[in-house]
């Protein structure tokens, strides 16, 4: 008898723009006794964002003891930096009433790692991989201010660890409550908001071409597509329409890997984060203009959007490394197993050897 996965989701979802100021309404009833709410916001925020007519921060619901952290999301997050948030928190507070992350994919992952280790013992390097976390985690919420990653509705958290790049996945790491409000996104830098919104692209072309593909993923997944192909092929300006589209895509596309998995493009970019800090959107990008052998019609339109929205993608970043720096990429890349399986089937290994994704990474 086949078993199902049951899948865990987001339990709130808020959506529409001004939905943000909601914010203080839908923590008030979890605030209990003295322990705060603790705020990570990206520290793209600290100074404000220019093209927000009113900072971002000011509109924060700040009460009591409440405390407003800026992550700092330069690199995507490490275990370190998970572990001596977690840490400095408890000293401070002993526990917190939630963890409310407001930010791209990374500021949002950081929040759902720190949620979990407020609770679990030990490093979060320990639970980076599939149900090693055993605890719930404090109160977490997710508000993006990029679209693409789907971090809001995933159920892993990407992390840096000491020896790989990979994800506490588990069933308590999905956030309580989301709040999707397209006015966040507004204006944000053309190539941020390009690599974010190619990484719901991709992965979407991942999933709908995998192994692994079913009606669940398939019905999301086609949805998201849909939606990219709309915003970075056929509108010739930005407007908020593409904002409400956009953020609508991220989700849809999230949801759409969470029945099945991503592929090629992801599984070779982590390498690149590991070894390189590169940052997952500009990663994913860079190898999603070379892999035409794996995702050929995939690849021709991403290059279109490319071309289309005046965009240039980093090339060479891998020349002049050493053969141990190849090394440690290829043995985290390859370390990603239902990536590669929903990629290229079960006997992906027979594919995907070494010296086929060293002479890949060349590419690069």
């Amino acid at each position: 008898m086949s078993k199902f996965r049951n899948f865990k989701m987001v339990d709130y979802v808020i959506y529409g723009r001004g939905s943000f100021n909601q914010l203080d309404e839908i923590l008030s009833p979890l605030r209990k006794g003295e322990s705060p709410m603790i705020f990570l916001v990206d520290h793209f925020f600290a100074k404000g964002a220019p093209y927000m007519e009113e900072p971002l921060v000011n509109k924060v619901p700040v009460r009591d003891k409440d405390k407003i952290i800026f992550a700092d999301v330069t690199y995507e997050p490490k275990t370190t930096y998970v572990d001596a948030i977690a840490h400095d928190l408890k000293e401070e507070f002993g526990t917190v009433g939630g963890i409310i992350g407001i930010g791209g994919g990374s500021t949002m992952d950081l929040a759902k790692a720190v949620s979990l280790m407020m609770t679990n013992p030990g490093s979060s390097a320990d639970y980076q991989g599939w149900d090693l976390v055993k605890v719930p985690g404090v109160y977490k919420a997710g508000i993006p201010t990029l679209s693409g990653t789907g971090a809001e509705v995933s159920r892993t958290t990407v992390l840096t660890g000491p020896t790989r790049k990979l994800g506490m996945n588990s069933d308590y790491t999905p956030f309580n409550q989301i709040v999707l409000d397209p006015i966040l996104t507004a204006n944000a830098p053309v190539n941020q908001r390009f690599y974010t919104g190619m990484d719901c692209y991709i992965h979407c072309i991942e999933s709908l071409q995998g192994t692994y593909l079913n009606e669940f993923s398939k019905s999301y997944g086609e949805k998201a597509l849909e939606l990219c192909r709309e915003i970075f092929l056929e509108k010739d300006n930005w407007d908020n329409e593409s904002d409400d589209k956009l953020m609508m895509a991220s989700y849809a596309g999230g949801m759409s890997i969470a029945y099945s998995q991503v592929g090629v493009a992801h599984a070779v970019s982590y390498g690149l984060s590991y070894l390189l800090g590169t940052k997952h959107g500009v990663g994913c990008c860079i190898v999603m203009d070379k892999i035409e052998e794996f995702y050929p019609e995939g690849v021709a339109q991403f290059k279109h959007m490319v071309e289309k929205n005046g965009v240039e993608i980093p090339q060479g970043i891998c020349k002049g490394l050493t053969e141990d720096q190849f090394d440690a990429m290829i043995n985290v890349s390859l370390g990603l197993k239902p990536l590669w399986e929903n990629a290229l089937g079960k006997n992906w290994e027979k594919i995907m050897t070494k010296e086929k994704l060293r002479a890949l990474y060349d590419k690069l």
